[in-house]
């Protein structure tokens, strides 16, 4: 079920209702569950057995934890739940690469391997995978029992179910941890605690960037797949990717900020998922503004985990390794996202090798360079995003330098990339404005922009896609 649906419309005002009627307040979690569930069931709803398999598991093997009577039984465990969640999610996503890069090939498959290689990907199971994840985690990382797990095992339960199952960040995060979740959970929530100002910028901001920017940019930027790129110019390849760049930004950042507005609705806070990305000046910065949620998780619960950057130089540079290559085989059962994870993990090292021998000058125009030289390179590795194989990636890659002999027309479609990328583009210009300006004069002309998204919503919004990051 999409955001942008007029199913999810009508679930989304019932469970308003529901919600917030008076004689049904001590019942509100499960009124969340219920629509959750419905929300998560309505396209495909023999997924709801593997959800709450999962959810089901990491209840009972978190009891295990905090129930343990010794340290070895509680490693053991927390080990034999994290290799259950990371197999369930490799069975499903990884199965098909594996099976490919072994057999060879799908001929002579046996009924078992059929049965496995032609499973369908569950919605969201990356996601609410880490969650599993993060509840055991946190729960074997506490020498005694949270005081934000509830007595009572049938409430915990009820609240493992809200916690995974939540709607709004169900099916493509933001990435919640359980000890920043379950202290909010209870049953009550007031109407007239509803911070609409609030939330009504933020439902606003997250439509107009997915609706107008990214639905209107997919159609504009579909020459990026293979083999309709080979017969662009080198000046129209530069300007897709740009495109393509501003759409995965607005199609994951309006999803997140939809999410963040409507779990505001119902009295939950979840995490930012962006902070301007593409103003950063390292890729090490941009990690702190992409996908927020997914690189705190890895950073909290892989990177610590494996030293961080207290066992040396070397040891660093293989955990950072590390870690992006697990976060960009997250994304999908394709090598190409290994190689897109990998050459993060690469810049990331180089970066932190030369931080430690240079010191850049702080002037405008090196942090321009900086900024510029971080943005290109993020952007093309955008291209494995599309193109995942790897050898056509790399051939736009090379066209973008070498199809100079290829005539450029400056028509429509190219005017159209530019008006739909500007917005984006503005978007991060602005939050580089001294303090002061952003204060008075920005903040004066707050109802122009949200006026302007409002129309622009109402009057130009694209052909209605599903969200780039439902596939991971």
């Amino acid at each position: 079920m999409l955001f942008t649906s007029s199913s999810f419309l009508l679930l989304l005002g019932i469970t308003f209702i529901v919600y917030y009627l008076p004689f049904l307040r001590r019942w509100q979690t499960l009124i969340l569950i219920i629509a959750s569930l419905i929300f998560y069931a309505w396209e495909q709803p023999y997924l709801l057995i593997l959800l709450l398999g999962s959810i089901s598991f990491n209840t009972l093997t978190t009891q295990g934890i905090y129930l343990s009577q010794t340290p070895n039984q509680r490693k053991l465990i927390a080990v034999l739940g994290v290799s259950a969640n990371l197999g369930l999610l490799a069975l499903f996503k990884y199965f098909k690469l594996i099976f490919v890069t072994v057999h060879g090939g799908l001929e002579d498959l046996t009924p078992v391997e059929a049965f496995l290689y032609y499973l369908p990907l569950p919605v969201g199971i990356s996601f609410y995978t880490f969650e599993g994840i993060s509840l055991l985690l946190d729960v074997f990382r506490s020498p005694e029992k949270p005081k934000w797990i509830p007595d009572k095992r049938l409430h915990f339960w009820y609240d493992t179910t809200l916690f995974v199952s939540f709607f709004p960040h169900l099916v493509a995060g933001p990435i919640l941890k359980a000890h920043e979740f379950y202290p909010q959970i209870n049953n009550q929530k007031k109407f007239t605690s509803i911070p609409w100002v609030r939330i009504f910028e933020t439902l606003l901001t997250g439509y107009f960037l997915k609706m107008v920017i990214a639905d209107n940019l997919k159609d504009l930027t579909y020459q990026i797949s293979y083999p309709a790129f080979l017969d662009l110019s080198a000046a129209d390849l530069w300007l897709r990717l740009l495109g393509y760049s501003m759409q995965i930004f607005a199609d994951f950042a309006g999803y997140s900020l939809i999410a963040i507005g409507l779990a505001d609705l119902f009295g939950y806070k979840l995490p930012d998922n962006f902070r301007f990305p593409y103003i950063a000046k390292s890729f090490s910065e941009f990690w702190t503004r992409w996908h927020i949620s997914l690189s705190s998780w890895l950073k909290e619960y892989l990177y610590f985990s494996l030293g961080g950057n207290r066992k040396g130089k070397i040891r660093t540079y293989v955990n950072l390794m590390l870690v992006m290559l697990l976060g960009g085989m997250w994304h999908g059962g394709a090598w190409s996202f290994m190689v897109w994870g990998g050459f993060h993990g690469l810049v990331l090292v180089i970066e932190r090798g030369i931080q430690q021998v240079v010191k850049l000058p702080n002037s405008i125009w090196v942090t321009t360079m900086e900024r510029l030289l971080v943005f290109t390179g993020v952007s093309f590795a955008w291209l494995l995003f599309v193109l995942t194989d790897f050898s056509q990636a790399l051939l736009y890659f090379k066209a973008t330098f070498t199809h100079t002999d290829i005539p450029f027309v400056w028509g429509p479609l190219q005017v159209q990339l530019v008006l739909y990328s500007l917005p984006v583009i503005i978007y991060h210009l602005l939050y580089l404005l001294p303090d002061s300006l952003k204060q008075n004069q920005l903040k004066m002309a707050k109802p122009i922009f949200y006026g302007t998204m409002l129309f622009l919503l109402l009057t130009n919004a694209g052909v209605p896609g599903s969200f780039i990051y439902f596939r991971f």
